[in-house]
C-alpha cells in the first residue's frame, strides 16, 4: 500500500459497459443505477437537486448497503442520485472520470468514498467549479480535499480489535496474519485500522504514515504482554478472495499463525475458509465492518470480534449535507478539531474481555447494517 499509481482516463462508453451488472442488480429508490460512467445532467432537474454518488465499487455487502441507505434518503428529500463506482478498491481512473463528468453535468454536489490520493485534483476542480464533495468512509488526504468526511474513527476500530486480542491471549505468544487492503496506493483506513490493532495490542508502528514498517517481532505490552510475530503482511483489497488466498499463502509460510488480524469482514471470511480448509482451529480472527450477513461468523467462532461501524449513517449524513446546501447555501464541515465527522464504532463479539467495551452478537442484530442474518 506503499505509493500511488498514475491514473489513466477511461471512455464514458467504456466505463458504463462496464456497470451494466451492477446497474441491474442495485437500481432503487427512482435513483439512477449504478454504471461506470456518472448520468447526471444538470444541477438540478424538475426542481429537484442533482447529486453525484461515487462509490469504489459494486460488490462488497458494506457499498451496496451504504447506496441502497443513500438512495432511499434521496428519494425521501427529493434528490436526484446519480450512482456510479470504480470497478476495485484501488481503482481511481474510473472514478476520476466519474467526478468530470459529474462537474460536467453541473451536478450540485458528490458524494465519494475515494479509492485512492490519485482523485484529489479531480475533486479540488469540482470544488473550483463550485460542488460541495462530501466523502464517505475514507479521510482523503489531505482532509482538506473534501468539505467534510463522514466516517468511523478507524483508529479507535483497530484498536479495539487490538485491545481485545491481547486481553483475549492472556499473555500467550501472538503468531500473526496481517491482511490489509491495498499494497499500490495509501489510504487512511487502511493506515488507520492496521495501525489501530497495532497500538491496541501493544506493538510500535514503526511509520505512522505508511503499513508494514514495524518490528517483525518482540514484546506486545496489552493485556499480560507476550512474545509476538508478524508472519506475513498481505493485501487483499478487501475481498473475500483476497482474503482467502492471502490466508493460503501466509500458511504455507508459517503454519503455526494463531492470530489474524483483517482489513474488512469479506476479507476475514475468506481468511476464515482458508484456516478450515487447512484444518487450522483456535486460530483468533479479529476484523473491521459490523455487517448483519457476519454475523452468523462471530456467533460461531470463525470471527472472533469484529468493530461495527455504520455506513448507512455515513450515506444519510451524506445526502443530508448537499439537500441542506442546495436548500440554504450552508457547507457541511468536519466536528471541531476533527479532520473527519466521528459516524460511531462498537465491537462486536460473543467473548468479552475485562476492560474493553463490546456488545454481544444478539445486541448486535439490532445495530449492524444490512440484511439481517
Amino acid at each position: 500500500m506503499n505509493g500511488i499509481r498514475l491514473a489513466f482516463r477511461k471512455s464514458r462508453l467504456g466505463l458504463a459497459a462496464g456497470g451494466i451488472a451492477a446497474a441491474v442488480a442495485l437500481a432503487a429508490c427512482g435513483a439512477a443505477p449504478g454504471t461506470g460512467a456518472s448520468g447526471g445532467s444538470s444541477g438540478t432537474s424538475h426542481g429537484k437537486t442533482q447529486v453525484a454518488l461515487i462509490m469504489k465499487e459494486f460488490t462488497n455487502p458494506y457499498w451496496i448497503s451504504m447506496e441502497k441507505a443513500a438512495k432511499t434518503e434521496a428519494a425521501k428529500l427529493g434528490v436526484t442520485l446519480h450512482v456510479t463506482a470504480g470497478n476495485s478498491d484501488d481503482d481511481t481512473t474510473s472514478q476520476i472520470n466519474q467526478i468530470d463528468n459529474a462537474i460536467s453535468a453541473g451536478d450540485k454536489g458528490i458524494i465519494v468514498t475515494p479509492n485512492g490520493g490519485a482523485i484529489n485534483a479531480a475533486l479540488n476542480q469540482a470544488r473550483q467549479q463550485g460542488l460541495v464533495v462530501v466523502v464517505l468512509d475514507t479521510p482523503p488526504i489531505p482532509p482538506s480535499t473534501a468539505d467534510v468526511t463522514y466516517a468511523t474513527d478507524n483508529t479507535q476500530a483497530g484498536l479495539s480489535d487490538g485491545k481485545w486480542l491481547a486481553a483475549k491471549l492472556g499473555g500467550k505468544s501472538a503468531d500473526i496474519a496481517m491482511l490489509d487492503d491495498l499494497s499500490d496506493q495509501v489510504i487512511t483506513v487502511d493506515v488507520d485500522r492496521d495501525h489501530g490493532f497495532l497500538k491496541g495490542m501493544g506493538i510500535g508502528v514503526g511509520n505512522p504514515n505508511l503499513n508494514g514498517q514495524e518490528p517483525k517481532s518482540g514484546h506486545y505490552t496489552g493485556g499480560k504482554g507476550g512474545s509476538y510475530k508478524i508472519a506475513c503482511q498481505l493485501a487483499t483489497k478487501g475481498s473475500q478472495t483476497g482474503g482467502q488466498s492471502d490466508m493460503e499463502t501466509c500458511l504455507s509460510k508459517d503454519s503455526n499463525i494463531n492470530v489474524v488480524y483483517a482489513i474488512n469482514e469479506p476479507s476475514a471470511e475468506g481468511a476464515a475458509q482458508a484456516l478450515k480448509a487447512a484444518g487450522k482451529k483456535g486460530v483468533t480472527i479479529v476484523t473491521v465492518d459490523g455487517g448483519c450477513a457476519a454475523l452468523p461468523f462471530v456467533t460461531s467462532g470463525e470471527i472472533s470480534a469484529t468493530a461495527g461501524q455504520f455506513p448507512d449513517k455515513m450515506a444519510v449524513d451524506g445526502v443530508d449535507a448537499i439537500a441542506k446546501y442546495a436548500k440554504t447555501g450552508t457547507k457541511p464541515k468536519n466536528q471541531p478539531g476533527q479532520d473527519f465527522f466521528n459516524t460511531g464504532t462498537k465491537l462486536y463479539t460473543d467473548s468479552p474481555q475485562p476492560g474493553v467495551p463490546s456488545i454481544t452478537t444478539q445486541a448486535a442484530s439490532k445495530a449492524c447494517w444490512g440484511q439481517k442474518p
